[in-house]
């Protein structure tokens, strides 16, 4: 069983008046030993109070780079479809530059329609120009120059403007349960990235991801990441009805490191813990997680 990395989510109601506090926490999760911190991306509000201020991730995740050392950069998830491949493949390569090649590049086709539309992309499209767009990044990452052809973007004797310091380009995870998700992840990504499965399903989409594989190896060399909600005893928070948070719905250390083992027997590498409460409690909820959860884990 390999470690299993445990990341926080920065998605929260940060305080307005009090831009650093995100990336104090940023800076507090460094040096409790957290792997990664993540950030989302949405464009207009939702009205779901558990999204939190509703920040760009590329933004904001320059600004915990700066502010720390050692932290991985995830965006979780970045909407493919809301740019067009060259800058997005820019801004990510710029951003893998500053850091020293601490990011990671968590991506998904999106699900609001309201977002899609507001940058003039057709809801049914939304597939399609995530697959256009992540085979143009790999292309402009791996080539130089670049020569694409696909259905939303043409390249011809393209040198990108800003190189990654990854090679290769930074890794992308792509999130998604359906089957053309999973076939997506095989194809275009380095990693599969799920959302609150408990270990039973986890199980189930692997066993699907490795058939959705020409060849099961190729499902096997992708990360398994997640994304997972935790309101730690003492830290409330809403978490959506239809997910169930890790250690139940009155978690404690020892049921949630139930849960981690668990789903860390089944496959999982990399967990993102998104916190669902004030920003001002998410640190003190770090401590919880540091002082009781980390240390069970081995």
């Amino acid at each position: 069983m390999s470690p299993l990395h445990l990341g926080v989510s920065l998605q929260q109601r940060w305080p307005l008046d009090d831009g650093a506090a995100v990336l104090r926490a940023a800076r507090h999760a460094e040096d409790l030993g957290f792997d990664h911190v993540a950030a989302g991306n949405r464009l207009l509000e939702s009205g779901y109070a558990v999204d939190g201020h509703l920040s760009d991730p590329l933004v904001l995740l320059s600004a915990v780079a700066a502010a720390t050392t050692r932290l991985r950069l995830l965006t979780s998830i970045l909407v493919v479809p809301y740019s067009p491949a060259v800058l997005l493949a820019n801004q990510a390569a710029t951003l893998d530059y500053v850091s020293g090649g601490r990011l990671i590049l968590g991506v998904g086709t999106g699900w609001k329609q309201d977002d899609l539309e507001a940058v003039n992309v057709p809801f049914g499209e939304r597939g399609a120009r995530t697959d256009d767009h992540l085979a143009a990044l790999k292309a402009l990452w791996t080539q130089r120059p670049t020569d694409f052809d696909g259905r939303f973007t043409t390249l011809r004797d393209a040198h990108l403007g800003m190189p990654p310091a990854t090679p290769g380009g930074p890794p992308v995870w792509v999130g998604g349960h359906s089957d053309t998700a999973l076939r997506r992840a095989v194809r275009l990504g380095d990693g599969w990235y799920a959302s609150a499965l408990d270990a039973g399903e986890l199980t189930d989409k692997i066993g699907r991801l490795r058939k959705a594989a020409a060849d099961p190896a190729d499902a096997d060399r992708l990360t398994i990441a997640s994304v997972q909600f935790l309101s730690p005893p003492g830290f409330p928070g809403e978490v959506p009805s239809e997910r169930r948070p890790l250690g139940g719905a009155k978690p404690t250390a020892a049921s949630v490191v139930d849960d981690l083992g668990r789903l860390a027997e089944a496959g999982l590498t990399s967990c993102t813990l998104w916190i669902p409460s004030v920003g001002g409690q998410v640190e003190k909820a770090m401590d919880w997680i540091a002082a009781e959860v980390v240390p069970q884990l081995g």
